[in-house]
């Protein structure tokens, strides 16, 4: 019998869901489960779709783009807001690209930045965290701040 290792909250902090995974490509199929696991306890399973799609894009920018042999995932629910991060061990940061119709690379962040309220990094001493929030609909003004 397999057994798999369900999403756990954080402990402590705002509520969050987080898990290390490989540095490889097959991981954005967990970070997407993560995602929608996430987006469901909290009842805004409308996000859904495009919180797995940024989510699966953070994690195939970490994989093609740095040498680290582990991501993290996180995501939190904060203020009327969702954020989605992924960290890995990389100092290079994201660049909005604006590809040609020819380049078959580049797309990632600009999909990140079409779908999410707003989006960044955050350098670290051993890496960066890539983020992307999104906004939770009909979020009343005492959850945000209760939040």
């Amino acid at each position: 019998m397999i057994v798999k290792a369900a999403a756990r909250p954080a402990g402590t902090g705002a509520p969050g869901y987080s898990e290390t995974l490989p540095c490889r490509r097959e991981s954005a199929r967990r970070a997407r489960l993560l995602v929608s696991a996430a987006l469901s306890a909290w009842g805004v399973g409308e996000l859904g779709c495009s919180g797995m799609q940024i989510v699966a894009e953070l994690v195939n920018n970490s994989v093609n783009h740095t040498r680290s042999h582990a991501i993290r995932v996180v995501i939190l629910r904060e203020e009327g807001r969702v954020r989605i991060g992924v960290s890995d061990e990389s100092q290079s940061v994201p660049v909005l690209g604006r590809p040609d119709d020819s380049s078959e690379d580049g797309r990632g962040i600009l999909l990140v930045d079409a779908l999410s309220t707003s989006w960044g990094y955050d350098r670290k001493p051993w890496g960066k965290v890539v983020w992307a929030e999104l906004r939770i609909p009909n979020a009343s003004s005492s959850e945000e701040r209760s939040a």
